[in-house]
């Protein structure tokens, strides 16, 4: 992201704008320290993905949410003592 001074904008605003209509961005500084950042808006009206897009693509097992076993757990944390849980 490209730094630009207040005084460079106000010298040619329609230069950084239109850059920033182009999807770049900015960040603003006065002296050394930023203070803003001037982006493109992010199209809220986008279309959404449709629901069921991976329907029948995969299958969530029976067990899913059924408990790790305990060698599995230690990998991940190996102070893990499934004893300490019950």
């Amino acid at each position: 992201m490209q730094r630009v001074s207040i005084d460079e904008i106000q010298r040619d605003p329609l230069k950084y704008l239109n850059q920033v209509a182009a999807g770049e961005s900015f960040i603003i500084v006065q002296g050394d320290k930023p203070i803003a950042e001037l982006k493109p808006i992010i199209d809220i009206n986008k279309q959404l993905r449709p629901f069921g897009l991976c329907a029948g693509e995969f299958i969530v097992p029976n067990d899913f949410d059924a408990p790790l076993p305990e060698e599995i757990l230690n990998s991940f944390h190996p102070a893990y003592n499934q004893r300490a849980i019950a």
